[in-house]
């Protein structure tokens, strides 16, 4: 069988983090964010940062091969990078890890 099917066999895992920043915060925190993501390596999959429109509320999607690749890019410049993110969120983030049970392109095409 080919590397493709197995491939397709790999559930991908989604860190995603709901929140609301401090009002005029969201820019500031959007360029922490894509600091943050430029860190990462083995086993990220792609990241989206997704803003309801006309509001300092946003939803921050990370897509990783599995929950021990996105801990094995929890570095020490990581950490330091969401140290300085912290102080813009009008409370906690609420954060959740989900299993990516399908993905579907464009067009109908089901990638796996």
């Amino acid at each position: 069988m080919s590397a493709e099917f197995f491939d397709c066999l790999q559930h991908k895992c989604a860190y995603v983090a709901i929140g609301e920043f401090k009002p005029g915060r969201f820019a500031e925190a959007q360029r922490l964010y894509e600091k943050a993501i430029s860190t990462y390596r083995n086993g990220f999959k792609g990241a989206f940062l997704l803003r309801k429109p006309n509001s300092d509320e946003g939803i921050a999607v990370i897509l990783w091969n599995t929950i021990e690749d996105m801990e094995a890019n929890q570095t020490e410049v990581h950490r330091k990078i969401l140290d300085e993110m912290g102080p813009l969120f009008n409370v906690p983030p609420v954060t959740n890890i989900y299993e990516v049970c399908s993905e579907v392109e464009a067009y109908g095409k089901v990638l796996c």
